[in-house]
């Protein structure tokens, strides 16, 4: 054996370092990326907030911080307070939104301590629940997928403050995205979604009163036509804008539980008048209607005509336990079934 064949063999050192070198490289670039992708998002927050408070929105918070990396973007923004033009705002201890870095396109927006909201002259409303959250995504298409949920959310009146139509619910969802029509997002038109399961009205209220102290579950879609046109300073710019472009719901389909009330809902149009009350017909499939009616009548609220509610619920107390069709008319700001007048017709602004 020579002394050269003794020697021990020594792998080069160039296998061993190039997989760290790339790595490097890899996290250094995606680094640089993620920095870049915060002083964008903080830069357009920044842009968005000056926007909206040149258009008369008072906007208060703490500082706001930025965290995540590697793979998230998360935006806190501490002791916030949002408040339009219109009076109708919303503060909370802290808000925060999330995004993953590789698909800024899609946030989720929390509110992990609970939120108040502001209903203009009507005072605030505390919010608490399992889960306060918000998603937008496609913001780069011309109607974003939009979706609202509250999971076991409870609501309380602050002192002075109108009563709130329900005292808690397990679950509210709110969706909106575009309207397809063979898979294809038409022009103008969005999809509306919401859904209220398992609602207790307020002690009192007409929502309990409806239910006789039971739960209420609603479930409803339409289409929103000219939706574009739901623009403006405040909540008022927007839906009169829109419904003096002509804006409608169309394809109004839903189903009511109320206590042992059950009905299903249908309308071809509704709108909203100049004072923005809707008007329109809601076409109802109703199962045992009487209690409904009764319970309404008994409902210490002044919103509810009891004249009216005590009408319609011997008017329909005639079919018993049999279904009976009905037609639920919103015009002159009342909301009339036949005859008889119930209660004001929702407002939309």
């Amino acid at each position: 054996m020579t002394a050269d064949s003794a020697k021990p063999y020594r792998h080069p050192r160039r296998g061993i370092v190039g997989p760290f070198l790339i790595a490097g490289i890899i996290l250094a670039a995606w680094t640089g990326w993620w920095f870049y992708l915060v002083q964008q998002i903080e830069a357009r927050l920044e842009a968005q907030v000056a926007t909206l408070e040149q258009g008369g929105w008072t906007i208060e918070h703490a500082d706001v911080t930025t965290t995540g990396w590697p793979f998230r973007a998360r935006v806190e923004i501490p002791h916030a307070r949002i408040l339009a033009p219109s009076g109708h705002g919303v503060a909370a201890p802290a808000i925060v939104a999330e995004a993953n870095a590789w698909n800024p396109d899609r946030w989720v927006i929390i509110a992990p301590d609970g939120l108040t909201l502001t209903r203009a002259d009507k005072g605030k409303v505390g919010v608490r629940g399992d889960a306060l959250r918000m998603s937008v995504s496609h913001l780069r298409d011309r109607f974003p997928d939009l979706r609202v949920e509250l999971v076991r959310a409870n609501f309380t009146p602050h002192p002075g403050a109108d009563p709130f139509p329900i005292a808690s619910a397990e679950h509210i969802q709110l969706e909106t995205r575009p309207h397809l029509t063979n898979g294809e997002a038409t022009t103008d038109e969005m999809d509306v979604l919401f859904n209220l399961v398992d609602a207790r009205g307020r002690r009192g209220g007409p929502v309990e009163g409806a239910t006789q102290d039971g739960r209420l579950t609603l479930a409803l879609e339409g289409t929103v036509q000219q939706a574009s046109r739901l623009k403006g300073p405040n909540a008022a710019g927007i839906f009169a804008n829109w419904t003096r472009s002509g804006g409608r719901f169309t394809a109004v389909r839903g189903e009511l539980t109320a206590g042992e009330s059950r009905a299903r809902l249908a309308s071809e149009a509704l709108s909203a008048d100049a004072d923005g009350r809707l008007t329109g017909e809601i076409a109802l499939t109703a199962e045992k209607p009487g209690p409904v009616m009764s319970g309404m009548a008994s409902a210490q609220s002044g919103a509810v005509n009891r004249a009216g509610a005590v009408g319609a619920a011997a008017a329909t107390a005639v079919n018993g336990d049999r279904p009976v069709d009905l037609t639920l008319s919103f015009r002159d700001g009342r909301t009339w079934l036949g005859p008889f007048a119930l209660a004001p017709a929702p407002k939309l602004f």
